[in-house]
């Protein structure tokens, strides 16, 4: 990050070097995500996270997520997964809180995002549909 980035405690807002941060992601992880957050508030919060493999089906129960792909390419579906559709560099995704939705492949990596929470998402912020698929520890962590 520039050091002109705010620390993720600010809420106040700051000037964030997206590519450096994208970047910045190894190139493996043990959790399907990692992330860092640039803000974080109660009222929103704005990470950047890179997908190292596919998600299976989830939701979130805190917040809406609105995804704007960075890098990378792959598939993703909203409600129904029979709507799988692939997703390219400069596209918005948009998942309603409690909407169930997956990023089943990655058809080219590193899949990097720029996602804004309203209200804040919590790191646990997480329900797979399938118990069996995964847990918050297993999901996501920060970088």
């Amino acid at each position: 990050m520039s050091m002109n980035n705010v620390p993720p405690s600010d809420p106040q807002g700051g000037r964030f070097d997206l590519n450096a941060i994208a970047a910045s992601f190894p190139d493996t992880a043990d959790t399907m995500l990692l992330d860092t957050y640039l803000t974080d508030s109660a009222s929103r919060s704005i990470r950047v996270f890179r997908v190292y493999r596919g998600v299976p089906a989830h939701y979130h129960t805190q917040c809406d997520e609105i995804l704007h792909v960075l890098s990378g390419e792959g598939t993703f579906w909203i409600d129904d997964p029979a709507t799988e559709t692939p997703f390219a560099p400069g596209q918005l995704l948009v998942f309603p809180r409690r909407a169930i939705h997956a990023l089943p492949r990655i058809l080219r990596a590193p899949v990097v995002f720029l996602a804004i929470d309203t209200p804040r998402r919590a790191q646990d912020d997480i329900t797979f549909v399938n118990p069996e698929d995964g847990t918050p520890a297993e999901f996501i962590a920060k970088l």
